[in-house]
């Protein structure tokens, strides 16, 4: 069973906890979060990762692009491995561009998951063939521009349209899918303010 470092609501590290235990009885605790981006065509891109149907915490869910809980024994920078292990994407942590950390909690009838997540953006290269998707972790991969996600996120349209692909017993087949809030339970209103602030000024500050 996986052992997580649990906190108080000020980041001040209390114990150890089961992750199960963690999302029962609401202890907060670290996970990595990174949001590959790429430059296609005159302008930005987000992909974002179709949870597989297997996992015990929402299915079928659209997420960040790689994602995870960083263990008991484990330093932020450990959380490259999830960018290894869900989409085939060898990175060095110096590759990332830290976002900072956004503090978050998701409560209902089956989980009370409180994170610190600590965030960070990639730049990516090769669109979708830079990636090889893990089965068992997704079920796809998808891609939108990122001004229209933000819109999405910010409340200013209620539906998008995004490109990508499934995997079907190794196969690749791609299509088109819409998007809206409700396809991301994820992302909690107060992580989705947050993350636009910060990865708009990044960008901002980042000239292509």
């Amino acid at each position: 069973m996986e052992k997580l470092k649990i906190f108080t609501e000020d980041y001040k590290q209390i114990g150890v906890a089961l992750r199960d235990e963690a999302h029962h009885f609401g202890y907060w605790h670290e996970v990595f979060h990174c949001w590959v981006i790429e430059w296609i065509e005159e302008e930005w891109y987000i992909y974002l990762q179709l949870r597989s149907k297997r996992k015990k915490d929402y299915p079928r869910q659209f997420d960040i692009t790689a994602a995870g809980h960083l263990l008991s024994h484990e330093g932020i920078e450990d959380g490259i491995r999830e960018l290894q292990e869900e989409l085939g994407l060898p990175t060095a942590f110096c590759d990332l561009h830290p976002l900072g950390m956004i503090p978050y909690k998701i409560e209902n009838t089956s989980i009370k998951d409180y994170e610190f997540a600590h965030v960070f953006g990639y730049i990516g290269k090769g669109g979708f063939d830079q990636f090889t998707i893990q089965e068992e972790e997704l079920d796809g991969i998808y891609r939108l521009p990122l001004e229209a996600f933000l819109q999405l996120v910010n409340g200013t349209v209620t539906a998008v349209e995004m490109e990508g692909y499934e995997l079907v017993h190794t196969e690749k087949i791609y299509d088109r899918k819409g998007l809206t809030l409700t396809n991301m339970e994820t992302l909690p209103v107060g992580y989705r303010i947050s993350f636009v602030e910060k990865i708009t000024k990044w960008l901002g500050e980042h000239r292509y």
